[in-house]
């Protein structure tokens, strides 16, 4: 009788291998960078937030033969969203809403379109939704994201 030696791996070894270089690769991913994740997370949010109020506010147009909603208006300056009628000035993300009084309260004119305007994920209320719009004189209306991170700006037009 010959003796047979066999040399390699079992297909049960390498596929518990594989798994634990898996495992491994995905805790050094999230743990070199976990506050990026989460700051791409709230963009993530913050740019489905934009495409949403934009949604809103061209369903209103076209369900109401063009008008604008209440307190928008052609070639008007960027202002805020929320329910606040001071405090409102931002000038970050990309947003620049100067007047401290340049709030735009959509909730009411949009109620059929939005059960509520979406407000930021980092401190967003209702008074100050971080959110901005403008409508330049051509009616092209913009709506921003004020507290976008990491040096991303957010905004939709249409």
């Amino acid at each position: 009788m010959k003796k047979v030696n066999k040399k390699g791996f079992t297909l049960i070894e390498l596929l518990l291998v594989i798994l634990i270089i898996g495992i491994l690769a995905v805790s050094v991913y999230v743990a070199l960078n976990p506050a990026g994740r989460l700051a791409d997370a709230r963009n993530a949010t913050r740019s489905s937030d934009v495409q949403t109020i934009l949604t809103a506010i061209h369903a209103y147009i076209v369900d109401n033969k063009g008008a604008l909603p209440t307190g928008l208006s052609s070639g008007m300056v960027e202002k805020q969203l929320g329910t606040a009628t001071t405090g409102c000035a931002i000038s970050t993300g990309g947003c620049n809403v100067t007047g401290t009084a340049d709030c735009v309260n959509l909730s009411t004119p949009l109620a059929k379109y939005l059960k509520s305007i979406p407000v930021d994920p980092n401190g967003g209320t209702a008074a100050l939704t971080k959110y901005s719009v403008v409508v330049d004189t051509n009616g092209i209306v913009t709506v921003k994201a004020c507290g976008a991170e990491n040096g991303v700006t957010i905004s939709a037009s249409r």
